[in-house]
């Protein structure tokens, strides 16, 4: 517990809700169940609050029990999923309606197909547009019928964006679908050939590691964030440990080479937070069995506290546009 005699005062108007995510069944690799109590450890609510805002951390989250699902095609371990999806979902719209702005701590990349549409739920209900930036080694967007191995970490976006294959997931409850042409992926450098071809049928952006390497990456934010802007839209952030090099964040259970750099990965946070539009994140995959004394979820730490406005220079606090 922080004692409450060293936490600074508030001095923005936004309030940060921490909610843990356990999940490790969408995953190949046990461990991204550690990843909550990682990030805790690697002191993510004592840097939020050192920015000046209240940091609420709600614990971890329960999956709502769900029994007798059944998804066509491969995928393992779809009631679990859709229990934490429909949990997810649940908290985060009821964050949003009040007010807070939700950040899943993962687990693994399962749990954005909760995430994601409950803030979704909630844009759609304020009459705003929400936009997905995906930061992922892996594009994520295989669906029971397409994917080689089954995991559901590799099938989120697809579900989010109204894929086939998910029907049941959520039972009966509402679920709003984001548009594939408002979801950006940035990083990415391992796709499946199904995934490929999805993608350009759906005009997914896909911004991959060959284009940061001849752009950089301030070029296709910028874009990126002009679009959102120009549609007075909002934006949840998708943050997994292995869009990092593995040189940078070695605690990821499906690393993959040539990831972006320290440096690259806090430039996004930065032009992120001066858009003044992110809504929401999650911060996933870390997996502190593979990790090297804890360094990749400091990193991690580190980029969510850039992405709520941690600069070398002091600038002003950004509300949410």
């Amino acid at each position: 517990m922080t004692d409450p005699d060293s936490v600074p005062a508030v001095t923005r108007d936004r309030r940060l809700a921490l909610l843990g995510a356990p999940v490790e069944s969408g995953a190949s690799r046990r461990g991204c169940a550690m990843g909550p109590a990682a990030l805790r450890t690697a002191e993510i609510v004592e840097r939020l609050q050192r920015l000046g805002y209240a940091v609420d951390d709600h614990g971890d989250v329960s999956p709502t029990p769900v029994v007798g699902l059944e998804l066509p095609g491969k995928a393992r371990g779809a009631p679990e999923i859709a229990g934490w999806a429909r949990s997810l979902a649940a908290r985060t719209y009821a964050l949003m309606q009040d007010g807070a702005t939700p950040i899943l701590l993962g687990g693994d990349h399962s749990l954005a197909m909760g995430s994601v549409a409950g803030v979704a739920r909630h844009c759609a209900e304020a009459g705003r547009e929400l936009f997905v930036l995906w930061l992922d080694a892996h594009a994520d967007f295989n669906t029971p019928a397409t994917s080689p191995s089954g995991n559901m970490h590799g099938m989120p976006v697809a579900c989010f964006c109204g894929e086939d294959g998910f029907d049941g997931l959520f039972g009966d409850d509402f679920q709003v679908r984001v548009s594939p042409s408002n979801v950006a992926m940035v990083g990415v450098r391992s796709i499946d050939e199904d995934e490929r071809t999805l993608l350009r049928r759906r005009g997914v952006e896909v911004v991959d590691m060959r284009a940061i390497d001849e752009w950089g990456v301030a070029a296709p934010m910028r874009e990126f964030l002009r679009r959102v802007k120009s549609r007075n839209g909002l934006i949840h952030v998708s943050l997994d440990v292995d869009f990092l090099d593995p040189g940078v964040a070695p605690g990821a259970g499906t690393a993959v080479p040539g990831g972006a750099t320290y440096r690259e990965a806090h430039l996004i946070m930065e032009l992120l937070y001066d858009s003044g539009r992110v809504a929401s994140a999650d911060i996933v995959e870390l997996n502190p069995f593979l990790d090297d004394r804890g360094r990749s979820a400091v990193v991690l730490a580190e980029m969510t506290a850039s992405l709520f406005g941690q600069t070398i220079l002091a600038r002003p606090a950004r509300p949410v546009s």
